[in-house]
């Protein structure tokens, strides 16, 4: 997050830095921590875990809806936000 500076810039989303063991302030990480544990366990080594295992997850996770995306799915979300910054950019340039 050394450049969280320059991405509040491009992308006008502001970057939050929670104070250290204050879990009630990082809803959304915490609620991901719950959602990769219904695949691991808590304490789990993830070397001990194929390349392609985590990549199933990571997948999965990316194309489950939320309720906090008002149930779209934070891929989709992600692809439409890049794709704003994308024109966004190439108007900019003409």
């Amino acid at each position: 997050m050394s450049r969280h500076a320059k991405r509040t810039e491009r992308t006008g989303i502001t970057v939050y830095f929670a104070n250290p063991h204050s879990p009630w302030k990082r809803g959304n990480n915490e609620n991901m921590n719950g959602l990769i544990w219904q695949y691991l366990p808590k304490s789990a080594d993830l070397s001990q875990y194929s390349q392609e295992y985590l990549d199933a997850i990571a997948h999965s996770l990316k194309t489950r809806p939320r309720a906090v995306l008002k149930y779209k799915m934070p891929i989709e979300v992600y692809a439409a936000i890049t794709e704003a910054l994308t024109q966004s950019s190439a108007e900019t340039k003409h």
